[in-house]
């Protein structure tokens, strides 16, 4: 390969490395936001109690997510959820949070649950599964595994 083609081809995988192409480009130019999931889980006696809190650190605001949470225990047939929630399968809940502006308000969510049976500990994990476009570049802290004791003390997370 002559020197000028070597020049010319590594300018072209270069431009490409800067400017992107496909799925990355389309990505990088949606708009941004910070979801975050904060509360906490207590295990009592067969019953579970999840207290969520959603919020948007921005920049950019986020007009619907949904929020997953997933138990490691079954969970008691026949309860009703809150009209912003669905049942996955007896493992699992899904939520829609709401608007989430910018650093403004918060979403709440309140569950008082039957596990199926009377464990010991489970676990629960928190995390978001939808943010209707925005990219969260901070993922972290809108993604929690905890595990919950049958004390029913509040474990946060």
């Amino acid at each position: 390969m002559s020197v000028m083609r070597k020049a010319l081809l590594g300018a072209a995988l270069a431009a490409v490395l800067v400017t992107g192409t496909g799925a990355g480009a389309r990505a990088a130019a949606a708009p941004e936001a910070d979801l975050a999931h904060h509360g906490h889980v207590s295990l009592w006696d067969g019953r579970l109690g999840v207290w969520l809190v959603s919020e948007n650190h921005g920049p950019a605001d986020v007009s619907q997510a949904t929020v997953r949470l997933t138990f490691s225990q079954p969970l008691a047939a026949g309860q009703e959820l809150p009209s912003a929630c669905l049942w996955s399968s007896d493992r699992v809940i899904s939520c829609r949070t709401g608007e989430l502006r910018a650093a403004g308000a918060v979403g709440e969510l309140a569950l008082d649950l039957r596990t199926a049976g009377r464990p010991d500990e489970l676990t629960v994990e928190i995390r978001t599964v939808w943010r209707d476009g925005v990219v969260d570049g901070n993922p972290r802290n809108d993604r929690h595994r905890v595990l919950v004791l049958a004390t029913g003390d509040p474990y946060v997370f």
